[in-house]
């Protein structure tokens, strides 16, 4: 994951960091209801003036644990259209996304609490989907670019995104149902396997 160089970067991108694992943290232990904003600034050692400076809710705080998430999407983006040509564009997109699963993993702890946190709370559900609107556009738009399609009017570069994220989604389901247990990019690994195979049924293939 790209650190901020600068100083004041630096103490902006940490003190970001330390609200959101705080967040879920509470919210995971009381219940997010149970949770408010003077809480999580005083668990935290910052004012609520200063929360606000980050973020505008404590469900934005539970929802956003990096400040770069704009930044961390265009990356994801850049990875995907400069992947090797060789490789078919569900294999570039799912190595594009590979350093955003590595992060979930090495704060393990966190993303499992935030999902329980998620589980619980049903509302937070629409509010992760209005924040992944844009970089999910910019996803399908650049799977257009990759393939030399229309965004708009071809259905692959949506239908590729969309079989991805379902991809990824039950993926991180099976994650957290589980604590974590097996590696996350493993589970995606084995999801997409499944996908470019055509998703046979289990055991097909012994049958032959």
């Amino acid at each position: 994951m790209n650190q901020p160089t600068g100083l004041r970067e630096r103490k902006k991108h940490a003190t970001h960091r330390a609200l959101a694992s705080v967040a879920v943290r509470l919210a995971a232990a009381r219940g997010l209801d149970q949770v408010t904003v003077e809480d999580i600034a005083g668990e935290a050692g910052v004012s609520p003036r200063t929360f606000f400076n980050y973020f505008a809710s404590k469900e934005d705080a539970v929802l956003m644990p990096y400040p770069d998430n704009e930044e961390r999407a265009q990356r994801s983006v850049e990875r995907f259209l400069a992947a090797p040509a060789h490789l078919s564009s569900l294999e570039a997109l799912v190595e594009a996304i590979k350093p955003d699963i590595e992060s979930i993993e090495a704060e393990r702890e966190d993303w499992l609490a935030r999902l329980d946190v998620i589980e619980r709370n049903s509302a937070l559900v629409s509010r992760v989907i209005a924040a992944q609107a844009s970089s999910n556009r910019a996803v399908v738009v650049a799977i257009a670019e990759r393939t030399g399609l229309d965004p708009d009017r071809d259905l692959f570069p949506r239908l590729l995104f969309g079989v991805v994220a379902n991809a990824m989604q039950a993926a991180v389901m099976r994650w957290h149902a589980f604590g974590g247990e097996e590696p996350l990019t493993e589970l995606i690994d084995q999801a997409c396997a499944a996908i470019a195979a055509g998703l046979p049924d289990p055991g097909e293939q012994n049958k032959h």
